[in-house]
């Protein structure tokens, strides 16, 4: 549920002076924010990359932003990483991909979709390299992987790599708009010269059909996951002459050998979150076997006008930690964000921007509006022990194992109420 009473294009609040903007999610105090990308763990440090639009709170115009961080809670905001290039395949804009540590050298290489002025239909995937500790890039002109024109499929899009069997391998989401969802193989043991593979899954498997029903799947992340693999897929439909972007879905199984390379062989799904505004995650898989998940939030339900008028639009989670459980996996806030919690708030009423409710039942939260009226935000609690995350106009809420995504946008004079029995905790950053 989504709650929005916010006033802010007659307050001209802009960027993080919007109440609604959330201050500890790393994000730019401007402009537009989609999918996260090339996540990696470099070093000692984390770096997130994502779709940017530096100049609008628009989809257009696509650059990779970048930020970085040594601990998961305090995030520095990096110089912008990819650029559309004039006149290139990129022209348009550079879209969602993945980044790969290259060769005996571990060269950080950027691998993405790019598009140019034949759009999304006629996409390539793209490399670009870094050689001072991903703060700068070099983006080469050169294609990659050119999908081949196919019945069925009318875009193809967001490479991501994987080793599998002395072997590296990446996967490309891809449909039609009245069509089914199928993901495409690629060998690509030289990142610089890319051998089709076949089709890795389609929706005419059972299993997929099932928990991932969609037109074109698009971002999908696949990673060792306990002894099994996680593929993870973002449902893009298309309906009433537009697209509509359905949720995130799970699939858990198996990779087999298959004629031209590997087919995966699902045996369970699910829903990755249980929000409505939550879409194109991308997951890392660390040195440890730690698997973790960043998702794009957006602003759906927020009026238009207030997010010209605030200059921002898009949000990334906070990172969350996917679990293998005998249920599948559960998805659960990284243990790194207890650091953001300061001291505990006495009463019912919550003025901060930022804050967590921990509770053992039910509890409900609400977005109270200037006037004193309440409205609902979310209740949970009844399966079991529950935390609620809150920053500025993001509700990141996690019980039983799941993950649900939720916006409530306050306006200046709103506040929070929380009913039943729990803990409240400011959250912020550490201190520098």
């Amino acid at each position: 549920m989504s709650t929005d009473v916010t006033t802010a294009r007659d307050r001209r609040l802009v960027g993080p002076a919007d109440p609604s903007f959330p201050v500890l999610h790393g994000r730019p105090d401007h402009g537009w924010v989609n999918d996260p990308n090339g996540l990696a763990h470099v070093d000692g440090v984390w770096h997130v990359f994502f779709q940017h639009n530096p100049a609008a709170p628009v989809h257009g115009d696509i650059h990779w932003g970048h930020a970085s961080s040594p601990d998961l809670l305090t995030w520095h905001a990096e110089p912008v990483a990819l650029r559309p290039t004039p006149g290139g395949p990129d022209d348009v804009g550079c879209w969602t991909g993945c980044l790969v540590l290259d060769g005996p050298d571990r060269v950080p290489t950027a691998v993405y979709t790019g598009v140019g002025a034949g759009g999304p239909e006629q996409a390539v995937t793209l490399v670009a390299t870094s050689t001072d500790g991903l703060r700068t890039w070099a983006q080469e002109p050169a294609a990659v992987a050119v999908p081949v024109p196919q019945e069925g499929v009318r875009e193809v899009r967001d490479p991501f790599v994987f080793e599998h069997g002395g072997h590296r391998w990446a996967v490309q989401g891809a449909g039609h708009p009245q069509g089914r969802g199928r993901l495409l193989l690629w060998r690509c043991d030289d990142l610089r010269a890319w051998e089709p593979a076949g089709e890795l899954l389609t929706s005419d498997d059972p299993v997929a059909a099932r928990w991932a029903p969609a037109n074109t799947w698009e971002c999908p992340n696949l990673v060792p996951f306990g002894d099994r693999w996680l593929l993870v897929v973002s449902l893009w439909h298309w309906r009433d002459g537009t697209h509509a972007l359905d949720g995130v879905s799970w699939l858990l199984g198996d990779l087999e050998p298959a004629e031209q390379g590997l087919r995966f062989a699902p045996t369970d799904g699910g829903a990755l979150d249980g929000g409505g505004t939550f879409y194109a995650p991308q997951l890392l898989a660390t040195d440890d076997g730690r698997v973790l998940v960043w998702g794009w939030s957006r602003e759906d339900e927020r009026d238009p006008a207030d997010v010209e008028a605030t200059g921002w639009s898009g949000v990334l989670t906070f990172p969350r930690d996917l679990l293998p459980t005998p249920a599948g996996l559960a998805v659960v806030p990284a243990p790194e964000l207890l650091g953001l919690r300061r001291e505990e708030l006495p009463g019912t009423v919550r003025t901060e921007r930022s804050f967590e409710v921990e509770a053992a039942g039910p509890v409900e939260l609400l977005l109270v509006t200037p006037d004193g009226t309440p409205r609902p935000v979310v209740t949970a609690g009844h399966d079991g022990p529950v935390r609620i995350l809150v920053d500025g106009s993001l509700v990141e809420v996690f019980e039983a194992d799941r993950a649900t995504t939720l916006r409530a946008y306050p306006a200046p004079g709103c506040a929070w109420e929380v009913r039943g029995d729990s803990r409240s905790y400011r959250l912020a950053a550490p201190p520098r």
